[in-house]
């Protein structure tokens, strides 16, 4: 929970970098009269919003389990992410609409040489922004980060966008360049957000862990298997923000003391946690020898049940 206590210094520090760039931006269309111009300092208000959510939401999941919540708070952060997606999304759309008003009603650019730098300064405060928080993201596993820094190197890629339409039409005089290339940055940050949106849901859906995790889980397993002689089933895991989850059924023969099944389901623990952490591990020990052991091998044991009624 210290961990995402730590991680609103890097909310402030996206608070921080969508204020100042919201002004740059807004300066830069002032000059020029650019609706690309226009549209990115729309998205960097958006950008605020997003940054003060996960400001909201990253305190929300450092709270403690609660009677209410066993679990933790961490889940929290899928909405936020959701959240974001859904206004990087209606950030694009906005952008789409401005472009084809422009399109239908052109205007020749004005002062553009300030408004470029203006645009280039914001864009690069932007980037460099979006790796810290992408670094930290992944690092402590936080949905927020990412989905944050995403939104961010959006916002970037617009802004590329928009200084290359400007400079375009500066030096080409066409004037239908600007939108054309508004248009095409829309489309580009609206992809963005459907693949954030996704892996929004898939977590509040309690999707499984990523492949590569699950094949570490099952190499450690694997092993267990060969040097003592267990077999497992009912394997399931989930993931809740940076916390993961591990669920599954562990048999040893009947003949073992409590000790002994103890000692060995804390050595797969320990084996698990040192390959992921933070990892939340609940294993059900049974004996190989009984039937009802192998009754639930389809991980609802309620079926299993009904079946023999």
């Amino acid at each position: 929970m210290l961990t995402h206590r730590y991680l609103t210094r890097f909310a402030w520090l996206s608070i921080a970098a969508a204020l100042l760039t919201i002004g740059l931006k807004a300066a830069a269309y002032i000059f020029t009269g650019s609706v690309g111009l226009l549209s990115d300092a729309l998205e960097s208000g958006v950008n605020l919003v997003a940054a003060v959510l996960a400001l909201v939401v990253l305190n929300i999941a450092a709270q403690p389990p609660d009677d209410e919540h066993t679990y933790g708070h961490t889940k929290a952060e899928y909405f936020s992410s959701g959240v974001e997606g859904s206004l990087i999304l209606v950030a694009g759309i906005m952008i789409a609409a401005a472009a084809v008003e422009r399109l239908v009603h052109p205007r020749p650019l004005e002062q553009t040489t300030p408004g470029l730098i203006l645009a280039t300064v914001a864009s690069l405060l932007n980037f460099a922004v979006a790796r810290v928080l992408l670094r930290a993201g992944q690092q402590y596993r936080s949905i927020t980060l990412i989905a944050n820094s995403r939104h961010l190197m959006a916002d970037v890629w617009t802004s590329v966008g928009v200084v290359t339409g400007v400079l375009a039409v500066t030096l080409t005089g066409w004037n239908w360049l600007d939108p054309a290339l508004a248009l095409a940055v829309a489309a580009q940050i609206g992809w963005s957000a459907l693949k954030l949106l996704r892996q929004s849901v898939a977590g509040l859906m309690d999707a499984a862990l990523p492949e590569a995790e699950l094949a570490a889980i099952l190499q450690i397993l694997a092993r267990f298997q060969q040097t003592h002689g267990i077999q497992y089933h009912a394997l399931r895991t989930r993931q809740s923000g940076a916390q993961r989850f591990v669920s599954l059924h562990i048999q040893t023969p009947g003949a073992w003391s409590v000790q002994q099944g103890h000692s060995l389901l804390e050595e797969i623990e320990h084996a698990i946690r040192q390959q992921l952490s933070p990892i939340s591990i609940l294993i059900h020990l049974e004996p190989i020898e009984d039937p009802r052991s192998w009754q639930d091998i389809d991980l609802y044991r309620a079926e299993s049940d009904a079946a023999q009624q």
